[in-house]
């Protein structure tokens, strides 16, 4: 009977333990119905240089954090640093039973370097290398990554110098700037000309001038010109001085003299001589106000000339021993007392050569005419 008893009770026990257990196993295994498993979220954190218009110019750090999740690919941490127009990085993640799966995906442009630049000017030197008036200078560039957003521009018209420069940038579309200068000589003043004379010869014109410490090179032109010409070039050189010869007495001519700097600047003065032959004094058809001095060539071995003045007759001789002679207001002659009046004169001289008494002459110098306006 006691046998029968714990039998009975020891099969209760087991029964009742089996059901306590599979309760047990069905909380464990069996999820609820909101589910155990966590959502996952990814968050992009990126470190660098932002330009324009989208662009880093500098390396790139990019961070993933994920969170939730059981797997991921492509989330690692990375550094960009090449240059690119467009690199796409993916991050993917998921939880362990795949109830949520997140993508997320960024492209990144990276350019870090400044673009190229060219500089233009808008025309060639003017002379020997040197600029002599205001240019402008073009900026062009190149960028091999974002491409050009534009190029800046610039004009020069001073001071002179040797080393002058302009300098310009270009922009890409990241905002990297690129610069260059454009080196060049200036000179925009011209020489200095100055003390232009002309002294008159016998069918000749001796020209002198002074010219600043910039020129290079002198020029004298002559109006009229050689052979017909309406002007010529009779002189091109470094000299300060230049004689002319072979011209036409009572003649008139128009000398120019343009100085040279090195930029091709040029500083130009003129005058305009009457030639004359051995008579220099006044030049053939001169007015003058009063009482001339006479001035002619000397003569090689002439101990004294012989100058005669003429109105209408001879009025007056005289014998100086010099080639100079000034005439007086009045004088006696022949027994006649005359004066200068106003009127056209001429006069001739002539060389005495021995002593005076010798009454011995060469061919007459020439002869010439003034206007008396007084």
């Amino acid at each position: 009977m006691l046998c029968r008893q714990w039998e009975t009770r020891q099969g209760n026990w087991v029964r009742r333990a089996a059901v306590l257990i599979a309760a047990v196993a069905t909380f464990v295994v069996v999820p609820s119905a909101a589910g155990n498993a966590a959502d996952v979220t990814v968050t992009l954190t990126i470190y660098g240089t932002l330009g324009a218009n989208g662009w880093y110019t500098s390396n790139v750090t990019v961070n993933w954090t994920v969170t939730g999740a059981a797997t991921s690919t492509g989330c690692d941490a990375t550094t960009l640093t090449a240059d690119t127009p467009g690199q796409k990085l993916t991050c993917s993640a998921s939880n362990i039973d795949g109830t949520s799966e997140v993508t997320q995906s960024h492209t990144f442009k990276i350019d870090k370097t400044p673009p190229g630049v060219a500089a233009a000017p808008s025309r060639p030197p003017d002379a020997n290398g040197w600029y002599n008036h205001a240019l402008s200078v073009a900026f062009s560039g190149t960028d091999a990554t974002a491409g050009i957003a534009g190029c800046s521009s610039a004009g020069y018209s001073g001071p002179d110098s040797g080393s002058a420069s302009v300098a310009g940038t270009c922009t890409d579309l990241a905002g990297n700037v690129g610069t260059a200068s454009f080196p060049f000589q200036y000179d925009a003043t011209p020489p200095a000309v100055s003390k232009v004379a002309a002294k008159a010869g016998n069918r000749r014109i001796d020209l002198s001038w002074s010219a600043s410490a910039d020129t290079q090179n002198v020029e004298v032109t002559r109006s009229p010109g050689a052979a017909g010409a309406a002007t010529s070039t009779i002189y091109r050189g470094p000299a300060v001085s230049y004689r002319d010869t072979g011209l036409r007495i009572g003649k008139g001519y128009r000398y120019a003299v343009t100085a040279f700097d090195q930029a091709a600047n040029t500083a130009s003065k003129t005058l305009t001589v009457t030639a004359t032959g051995a008579l220099l004094s006044p030049v053939p058809g001169a007015k003058v106000s009063s009482a001339p001095v006479l001035v002619w060539a000397p003569i090689k071995g002439a101990r004294y000339y012989n100058v005669q003045l003429v109105r209408g007759r001879k009025i007056l001789s005289v014998w100086p021993t010099t080639t100079h002679f000034r005439l007086p207001r009045s004088w006696v002659f022949q027994g006649h007392r005359y004066r200068l009046h106003r009127g056209v004169y001429h006069w001739y001289v002539w060389p005495g050569f021995g002593k005076f008494s010798a009454n011995r002459y060469g061919s007459m110098l020439g002869g010439s005419t003034f206007f008396l306006s007084g």
